[in-house]
Parts: C-alpha cells; sequence; structure tokens
C-alpha cells in the first residue's frame, strides 16, 4: 500500500476499524496492477510498428482486468461507505462529492482506454497507439491520488465519524458485496 504521495506504507493502521482495514487491503493489489500498467502504458509511448502492438495487447489485458477489480471496490465505496458518511458531511461539496467526482472521472479514462484500445491492433498509427495509452495513464494519475487520499484522509475521517453501530452495518453490508 502506499501513502501520500506515492510514498510505499508498511501496514495498515490498526485504529481503523475491520470494513475500513479491508478497503485499505484492496488497495494493495489495486495499486500493484497500477504500477504494472503504468509501465506497459510507457512502453506503448515509447515503441513503434510490432512491439507497440504487443505492448498496446498487453495494456489492453491488464487494464481490462484492473477495471473489472476496481469496479467490485468502488461499489462498497459508493454504495456504502459514502453514504454513511454523507450523512455527518454532506455530498454536495466536501471530501465525498470529491472521492466521487474521482470514481467518475476514473471510470471515464479507463471506459474511454478499453474502447478505443479494442479491436483489432494490428497496424495502429504509433500516434494514435500514445494517444490510447494516455487514457490509461490518465487514470493511473487520478487513481494514485485518489488511493492516497482515501487512506490518509478519508478513512481516518471515517473511522473517527461513524458509530460502532455503523461500522458493524459498514461491515456486514460490505461482505454481503463479496
Amino acid at each position: 500500500m502506499y501513502g501520500c504521495g506515492g510514498q510505499r506504507a508498511e501496514s495498515i493502521d490498526a485504529s481503523l476499524c475491520a470494513p475500513l482495514q479491508r478497503l485499505m487491503r484492496e488497495h494493495i493489489p489495486l495499486w500493484d496492477d497500477l504500477e504494472e500498467f503504468l509501465l506497459t502504458a510507457e512502453r506503448v509511448e515509447a515503441e513503434a510498428g510490432v512491439n507497440q502492438e504487443e505492448a498496446l495487447t498487453r495494456l489492453y489485458e491488464q487494464v481490462s482486468s484492473f477495471a473489472a477489480r476496481l469496479k467490485v471496490h468502488a461499489r462498497k465505496e459508493d454504495d456504502v461507505l459514502f453514504p454513511m458518511m454523507a450523512r455527518y458531511i454532506g455530498r454536495e461539496t466536501g471530501p465525498i462529492s470529491v472521492m466521487e467526482y474521482e470514481h467518475s472521472q476514473a471510470e471515464y479514462y479507463l471506459d474511454k482506454f478499453l474502447e478505443e484500445a479494442s479491436g483489432d491492433r494490428r497496424g495502429i498509427n504509433a500516434n494514435a497507439a500514445k494517444v490510447v495509452a494516455g487514457y490509461a495513464i490518465e487514470a493511473y494519475s487520478i487513481l494514485t491520488t485518489h488511493f492516497s487520499k482515501e487512506e490518509n484522509v478519508l478513512f481516518p475521517m471515517a473511522e473517527s465519524m461513524l458509530s460502532d453501530e455503523e461500522k458493524a452495518r459498514l461491515d456486514s453490508m460490505m461482505l454481503q458485496m463479496e
């Protein structure tokens, strides 16, 4: 897991309740996937011809797999955690509106990449491939900042504002989503 500014944290904050710790643990493989697909996207930008096509195909596979896992994780936040927190801090402005906006922006860039990179990539124009890879890089940029905000600000905020009863309900609802 990474902390603020992309620094890898050594452990999950034990002061967080079980469901928030679970959300943080889910970030660990997502961080790893982000780093992996960033390297591949950078390869797409650096290569040309067959090597670029192969890198773009690999990137498509990585992003497709990542996006599916991210959707499951984001649903827990969008459908359970954020509404619980919004009861205290609102949803129209502030942290929840920022988190939801970042979710939608990341989803937009991931979907845009998957749409543009789907199909036959043979003979793709080098510049077009770079533009397509740029969508994955933009999603990476949004999500690395987003995860850091959740881990360093939002999850600790939720820990302090939610009652024990709400944390138990959060846990139960999240477990039902798995």
